[in-house]
């Protein structure tokens, strides 16, 4: 187990791409924290995000400061997780793109050992991404949040965890996208699918199931809500779309979510006779 994992971390880590969508995520992370600390610090700044949903912008007082920071805090986890995701599933999909799956597979023809390996060698880079996506929301929201005169909380023990929190839903993402690449490896088709899931499907999801009541506890257990549920924060919950799940429950489902695609792909793309 060991030379595979030390293999699938290799393959990882000794391409361009990888870092390049780690510079995109800090860059767009940083946009965000600042943006979102600025909007939500504008009086009325906290109904505003549900002024659209049933309500209007003054109906919903402004967020405590906890509230707020950890709001701002955790953007990673609710709206930039598609980075790891999608280094996940491109640990997969470019070896069936490249057909570097042949000598793999020549080299270690135990088919589940390669698919653990691959699961477990994007932990580590899955939490660097987390560790960079969630220090540059952090850096310009607690800027921001400085600037208008709000506290930024960073010695805090419950904004502390949530943070830490935030890196380890973060590198669990990497391992769903891990499992999704099994699932779907054909590497266009597989990026095209998260991008539309993760951007455009699961928050229109979460909008729909989230206005009826007999559906709104669906909403909780959708992959990206549980994975902001690992946090105990979300953009999503303070804008009054869902409740989240306790975080360990989160974390066991999105771990469940990888899990399962995993064995979906063990069973379709990493079945069939690859030459």
């Amino acid at each position: 187990m060991i030379p595979a994992l030390r293999a699938e971390y290799r393959k990882l880590v000794t391409t361009r791409l990888w870092w390049v969508l780690l510079l995109c995520m800090a860059l767009y992370m940083a946009f965000l924290g600042g943006v979102m600390a600025f909007v939500l610090t504008q009086e009325g700044g906290g109904g505003a995000m549900t002024g659209g949903f049933g309500g209007g912008a003054d109906e919903m007082p402004p967020l405590p400061p906890e509230d707020l920071v950890r709001t701002v805090y955790t953007l990673a986890p609710a709206l930039g997780y598609v980075f790891p995701v999608i280094v996940g599933a491109l640990a997969v999909t470019n070896e069936f793109r490249h057909m570097t799956i042949t000598p793999t597979l020549l080299a270690e023809p135990r088919r589940s050992l390669v698919l653990g390996a691959k699961l477990v060698a994007s932990l580590p880079l899955g939490a660097l991404f987390g560790v960079v996506g969630t220090l540059a929301t952090v850096a310009t929201g607690a800027l921001v949040l400085a600037v208008r005169g709000e506290p930024v909380l960073l010695d805090d023990p419950d904004v502390l965890l949530t943070l830490a929190r935030s890196v380890l839903v973060l590198a669990v993402w990497a391992m769903v996208g891990v499992g999704f690449g099994a699932a779907m490896p054909n590497q266009v088709a597989a990026i095209v699918v998260l991008l539309a899931f993760t951007q455009f499907v699961e928050p229109l999801l979460r909008l729909f199931l989230g206005a009826f009541e007999p559906t709104e506890g669906i909403v909780r257990w959708l992959p990206g809500a549980a994975g902001e549920a690992v946090t105990g924060a979300s953009f999503y919950a303070s804008s009054g779309i869902g409740n989240l799940l306790p975080w360990w429950q989160g974390l066991l489902a999105l771990v469940g979510y990888g899990l399962l695609l995993a064995a979906l792909g063990r069973a379709t793309s990493l079945r069939r006779d690859i030459s």
